[in-house]
C-alpha cells in the first residue's frame, strides 16, 4: 500500500532524458508496467482487508513489515543497490521511514480495516496534493495554477467517493464500515500527510541518487525493528492480536509481495524506460483500477458516483504531475 515510488526524484530525471515519442515498443512497454503497478497497490490493498482487521493495524503492519523488509533487502543485495548510501544519509531515510511508514502505514491500514479498501484507496490518493502543499510551504517549490486545481480536484473526488459512492444494494462485507466513518476517513488522512512528510523528509538524500529500493529497504527495516521492540512491551499486548497462523501470515506476505515488492519493481521499469510525468500518472489509477476489480471480486456493481469520484482523484492527481 505504501506508494514508495513519491521519493525517485533521481529516477525521474533519468527517465525523462531517455523518454521517447510515439507508440512504439517501449512505450507500450511503460504504460503497462505502469498500470500494472497501480493494480499491485490496488489487489494488495483488498488481500490486506481480512488479515489487518483480525490482527489490528499494529500486529499486522509490524508482520508485513518484516516480511517486506526481508524482501527489499534481499532485491538490493541482488541488484547491487547499496552503493550510493553513505552514512550521513541514514538518519535522514530513518526519519522518513518512522514518519512516512511507521506511522503512516499503520495509520493506513487502521483506516482500512474501518472503511475498506475503496474508500480508503480514494481518501489516501490527497497524499499527492499534500506533498505539493507541504513542498510549497516549507520548501519553497512553486505552485502552479494547474497544480492548484489539481488539489482541489482531488478534495473534490474524494468528497464525492466517500459520500454517494456505495449503493444501497451493495452488502459485501468490504463495503461496510467498522466503526464511525469519520474515523476511518480521519486515520486515511493522516496516513496520507505521514505519507507526504515522508517523502519530502527523504527528498534530498533521494537527489544524491540513492537506489529507492536500497532507500526503501532502509525505511521499512526501521519501521519493523520499532514495531518488533514495542511489541515487546507489556503496554502493547492489548494490541498483539490472536495467534498467527500459516493462512494469516500467507495473506500478509502475498499482501507484501504484490503490493510493494512487485508493485515496486514494475514502477522502476517503467520509470527506466519511460516519460516520468506518464509514468506518475498511471501509477496513480489505484483508486479507479480497484474499482473493476472489487466488482469481479465482489460481484456487485461499484455506484456511478463512485467511479466519478475516483476519476476526479485520479485526474487531480495527473494535474499536480504535468503541471
Amino acid at each position: 500500500m505504501s506508494r514508495l515510488f513519491c521519493i525517485v526524484p533521481r529516477k525521474i530525471e533519468k527517465a525523462r532524458a531517455n523518454s521517447v515519442s510515439g507508440w512504439n515498443g517501449e512505450m507500450i512497454f511503460t504504460v503497462v508496467a505502469a498500470l500494472g503497478a497501480a493494480l499491485c497497490w490496488a489487489v494488495g490493498g483488498m488481500i490486506s482487508v481480512e488479515p489487518s482487521r483480525v490482527l489490528g493495524a499494529l500486529a499486522f503492519n509490524r508482520l508485513r513489515m518484516s516480511i517486506v523488509t526481508a524482501m527489499l533487502w534481499l532485491m538490493a543485495l541482488l541488484t547491487g543497490a547499496w552503493h550510493a548510501l553513505r552514512p550521513e544519509m541514514f538518519g535522514a531515510l530513518v526519519l522518513s521511514g518512522v514518519v512516512g511508514i511507521l506511522l503512516g502505514d499503520t495509520l493506513l491500514f487502521a483506516g482500512l480495516r474501518r472503511v475498506g479498501p475503496r474508500r480508503n484507496a480514494v481518501v489516501f490518493a490527497t497524499n499527492a496534493p499534500m506533498t505539493v502543499l507541504l513542498a510549497w510551504l516549507f520548501l519553497g517549490d512553486t505552485l502552479a495554477p494547474v497544480a492548484a486545481g489539481g488539489c482541489l480536484l482531488v478534495t473534490i473526488g474524494v468528497v464525492i467517493a466517500i459520500l454517494f459512492g456505495k449503493r444501497r444494494a451493495q452488502i459485501h462485507q468490504w463495503e461496510a464500515v467498522q466503526g464511525p466513518l469519520w474515523q476511518g476517513i480521519a486515520f486515511g488522512l493522516a496516513a496520507a500527510l505521514c505519507q507526504a512528510l515522508g517523502v519530502l523528509i527523504a527528498k534530498p538524500v533521494m537527489q544524491h541518487g540513492v537506489d529507492p529500493v536500497a532507500a526503501s529497504a532502509v525505511r521499512t527495516a526501521v519501521s519493523a525493528v520499532v514495531l518488533t521492540l514495542w511489541f515487546l512491551l507489556p503496554a502493547s499486548r492489548r494490541y498483539a492480536g490472536p495467534k498467527l497462523n500459516w493462512r494469516l501470515v500467507g495473506r500478509v506476505a502475498l499482501s507484501g509481495a504484490i503490493g510493494m515488492a512487485l508493485g515496486m519493481t514494475l514502477l522502476l521499469q517503467a520509470l527506466a524506460t519511460g516519460e516520468a510525468g506518464l509514468v506518475a500518472t498511471l501509477s496513480a489509477t489505484s483508486p479507479i483500477l480497484v474499482l473493476p476489480v472489487l466488482w469481479a471480486v465482489t460481484r456487485e456493481r461499484p455506484a456511478g458516483w463512485a467511479w466519478l469520484g475516483a476519476a476526479l482523484a485520479v485526474a487531480g492527481t495527473s494535474c499536480l504531475f504535468i503541471a
